[in-house]
């Protein structure tokens, strides 16, 4: 049973003295310090960061989300999305005309010549296996 009386002062002391550093700590995270390791990781910022400015760089490409999200597969697609519309009231409100992609125009003008110059080749070597069939009597 237990015993109506307060418990000795000596205890209550010790109880007080291992109770001070949890309520330090306590008070420091509720009075908004930053305690290093407790925060946010910051490579994962970096990463929602780059996912934005992906984002945002898509849509002044006047590329649209499907392709932005094809074109870079590792970006996360909450933030890529959130860059290109943050992107799209920014041009909107500004009256600013985005620039179409270089990339996806280039046609490679100095490789169209050297495809065209490897095309006959392939294409009578076709022409040899199949005169080679018909002669041997295959189909």
């Amino acid at each position: 049973m237990r015993s109506l009386h307060p418990p000795p002062r000596s205890s209550l002391a010790a109880v007080r003295t291992r109770m001070r550093p949890a309520l330090l700590v306590l008070l420091l995270a509720l009075a908004g310090c930053e305690i290093p390791g407790l925060g946010p990781d910051p490579r994962a910022l970096q990463r929602e960061a780059e996912a934005k400015a992906i984002g945002g760089a898509c849509r002044h490409a006047l590329r649209g989300l499907e392709d932005c999200f094809t074109l870079n597969p590792k970006a996360a697609k909450a933030q890529v999305f959130a860059g290109w519309k943050e992107m799209d009231q920014y041009m909107r409100e500004n009256k600013l005309e985005g620039t179409p992609s270089v990339l996806t125009q280039l046609d490679k003008p100095a490789e169209a010549p050297a495809k065209a110059a490897r095309r006959p080749a392939r294409d009578e070597a076709i022409d040899d296996s199949r005169e080679r069939d018909t002669r041997s009597g295959r189909s």
